[in-house]
């Protein structure tokens, strides 16, 4: 703990929107990395269960199930169980709007991840440029009598860039890896809108009835 103060202090103020970054893109990860568990978002247990009502047609129990809302596929599932027996092509609006809702749930605070992960090499960049300016204008005003200055300053600048670059790396991969998880939930929920469809829409009736044959008179 006493090096990381000592390092913090060393690289000088913009350590600490980069520490403040550093703190950020945690919290985000550690909150998507629980929220993105397929346990929480499509429950096979949930899954199952209404599957099986639905075959035996006892829509109000596979309601009861879903009526907590406390996950994606239970929220789908209720829309789809609201509007039971709708056309086909409304159907499928329906559900197609829901399921960018949850997609769009499922990949809240990543985008402010993305941006945390693009500022903190820039905020360390940042701090190497201004603890240069310092480090040769101490140089200016010392002489070059004392080389061991600009070589100290040089080093207490760069302690920024690499901070940066220590924030930055693994925030990007993990959010590369978050959405490819949203990506893929969001995939399933398709799955599971089309087998809703199929379960509960109204038959296609856009089928063009057969012509009668012309009365001959």
């Amino acid at each position: 703990m006493d090096i990381l103060i000592d390092l913090i202090q060393r690289g000088g103020w913009v350590m600490y929107p980069i520490l403040c970054c550093s703190l950020a893109a945690l919290a985000i990860i550690m909150e998507r990395v629980w929220t993105l568990r397929r346990s929480k978002v499509i429950p096979k247990s949930l899954v199952a269960s209404v599957n099986d009502l639905l075959v035996q047609r006892q829509f109000n129990e596979a309601a009861f199930l879903c009526q907590d809302g406390q996950n994606s596929a239970a929220r789908l599932i209720r829309q789809g169980l609201k509007i039971i027996g709708q056309n086909r092509i409304l159907f499928r609006d329906i559900m197609e709007e829901s399921g960018r809702r949850e997609s769009v749930y499922l990949a809240s605070h990543l985008e402010l991840l993305s941006v945390l992960a693009s500022v903190s090499p820039l905020l360390g960049l940042l701090g190497t440029v201004s603890g240069m300016i310092s480090a040769f204008s101490a140089v200016a005003q010392a002489g070059m009598g004392n080389p061991g200055l600009l070589a100290g300053g040089i080093g207490q600048a760069l302690l920024t860039t690499a901070a940066g670059l220590v924030v930055a790396i693994p925030a990007m991969v993990i959010h590369r890896l978050l959405v490819g998880r949203v990506e893929t939930l969001t995939a399933e929920l398709e799955d599971l809108g089309s087998d809703l469809l199929e379960a509960l829409a109204a038959p296609d009736s856009s089928a063009v009835a057969p012509r009668q044959a012309p009365v001959k008179k």
